[in-house]
């Protein structure tokens, strides 16, 4: 009989423990340093729990190491994981941009069967049990909790990372690895809201909108994305503003956000439905000219960012004003500022460094039996349920003990 012990009981961490547990050799002792296992867990996906996405691809991770992503991804892909969850007894259901959610829409659902799964012979659950240090003992460790020291033939790291403090995100696993002589990147935020020059977004707050976002820096490009984007008190959020958060922690102040409100459609296609309307509606004010194309509040804010007086009439109007009125709906600017802290954050950027770390296996190259999996790496990845892809292949690698 083999001890794995498992330090971290969220995503990762529990699937590493379902995976070692196939073996029947294997004793695992699964740490949780909070109460109860999986509380992450319960706020992705707004609550509804985005536990993966049919289209989760290599080329939606980052890190120092982009392609390190692919093995782990490959041994255990969206297909296999929803079968996993299928053999559970959890229903799921697919929605736009391959997001996967469970059909009851609860996180609770995701974590309950998780829990019930961990209920097996060979896996003990200690909540409320950080690890406090890391110790080769021979060929295996010694873990120090305050209940005592556990000897371990097997170790598998599964802390995950510093955002969602507030929800169970720690650092303990970074200075645990350290002890074993691995190293990490810088951390950022990343799947955070930006913080922007507040003039627009305080005055649109909680207004939605389907947008295409750019992020710019000194005449570069470098983010984009797509999706649904809300406006806050201090910046921007939604799923759009999510994608592009990762470049914007790195870029921090002097970036520019560039907002098309209206990415279906070219300047020239909506300087003819303004043109159109100015004639049928002459004597309509002008800060109604967008209504009907995008939220109220918006379109005025829209005009006032176009520099034409609300209060003018739509006969008055110049095909020239016109025109910029549609180039503000395509490229609508707010300066950056920088984005929300780790409180805040759902992932975090950087992480132990996976150079350290076969990809195969998910083993320390020098740390024998000693396997590191989930957010406490150096991958982070869009968003979108590809996070949790990355949670349960790569737990299901480790938990496979480099079989």
């Amino acid at each position: 009989m083999k001890t794995v012990v498992i330090i971290g009981g969220g995503a990762s961490g529990m699937m590493a423990a379902l995976s070692a547990a196939e073996d029947p050799d294997n004793r695992i002792i699964l740490l949780e340093r909070q109460q109860r296992v999986g509380r992450k867990l319960l706020a992705t996906g707004n609550g509804r729990c985005n536990l993966t996405n049919v289209g989760a691809a290599p080329e939606n991770y980052h890190g120092e190491q982009p392609d390190f992503a692919a093995p782990a991804l490959e041994s255990f892909p969206p297909e296999k994981v929803l079968e996993f969850f299928r053999g559970l007894g959890l229903l799921t259901v697919t929605e736009y941009g391959g997001r996967v959610y469970p059909m009851s829409n609860s996180a609770n659902s995701v974590v309950d069967i998780l829990r019930f799964a961990l209920e097996r012979d060979n896996i003990e659950v200690r909540t409320s049990c950080p690890a406090r240090g890391i110790y080769r003992n021979g060929e295996g460790f010694n873990i120090k909790t305050d209940d005592g020291t556990i000897s371990a033939d097997y170790l598998i790291v599964a802390c995950g990372g510093a955002a969602g403090a507030k929800i169970g995100g720690v650092t303990d696993g970074y200075e645990l690895l350290k002890m074993l002589g691995h190293k990490r990147t810088v951390l950022r935020p990343s799947l955070v809201q930006l913080v922007t020059d507040p003039t627009y977004p305080r005055s649109l707050k909680g207004v939605r909108a389907q947008a295409a976002l750019r992020l710019s820096a000194g005449g570069e490009l470098l983010a984009g994305s797509r999706g649904e984007l809300q406006f806050t008190e201090t910046g921007l959020s939604g799923p759009a503003a999510f994608d592009i958060s990762r470049a914007a922690s790195f870029c921090g102040e002097g970036g520019t956000v560039h907002i098309d409100l209206l990415p279906d459609y070219g300047v020239d296609e909506i300087v003819k439905l303004l043109t159109v309307k100015a004639k049928a509606l002459p004597k309509l004010s002008a800060e109604e000219l967008l209504t009907g194309v995008v939220h109220n509040r918006l379109g005025k804010m829209l005009v006032k960012f176009a520099q034409i007086s609300p209060s003018r009439r739509l006969g008055e109007l110049s095909e020239t004003e016109l025109r910029t009125v549609a180039e503000a709906c395509k490229n609508f600017e707010i300066k950056l500022h920088g984005v929300e802290g780790f409180d805040s954050a759902q992932v975090t950027a950087g992480g132990i460094k996976t150079t350290g770390v076969n990809p195969q296996t998910m083993e320390s190259w020098f740390t024998p039996h000693l396997f590191i999996c989930g957010e406490v790496l150096d991958v982070d990845a869009d968003c979108g349920g590809y996070n949790l892809q990355w949670a349960w292949a790569s737990g299901y690698t480790a938990g496979r003990l480099g079989k």
